[in-house]
């Protein structure tokens, strides 16, 4: 189901920042106050900047490569039962850093 900004909405707050600006592309870093579905997609999109290759929210083919170029580099959370604060870490997958390499060459 899409997702939409809403007046009457539940709040959703994501803070992002420019990592790095290419002649069609932006890389951007996202922090997440709220995990609501699809949040940093709905986001994006909704100030016309949406995520590449989102076939839901933007332009399906704008890179090579299949589905959305957003990746989640750090998870964190509070376990509900410890209380122990978890976090999780991923690098980026290989389509990406090549991706990143080529937009970087013809930039």
């Amino acid at each position: 189901m899409k997702q939409a900004i809403i007046p009457d909405g539940r709040p959703a707050v994501t803070h992002f920042k420019v990592v790095e600006r290419f002649t069609d592309f932006t890389l951007i870093k996202c922090r997440l106050e709220t995990g609501r579905t699809h949040q940093i997609r709905v986001h994006l999109a909704y100030i016309n900047r949406p995520v590449a290759g989102d076939p839901v929210y933007g332009p399906r083919k704008t890179l090579p490569g299949k589905g959305q170029f957003l990746h989640a580099a750090v998870l964190g959370f509070k376990h509900p039962i410890t209380g122990e604060q978890l976090q999780f870490e991923a690098p980026l997958p290989a389509i990406f850093e090549r991706t990143l390499t080529q937009l970087r060459e013809n930039n």
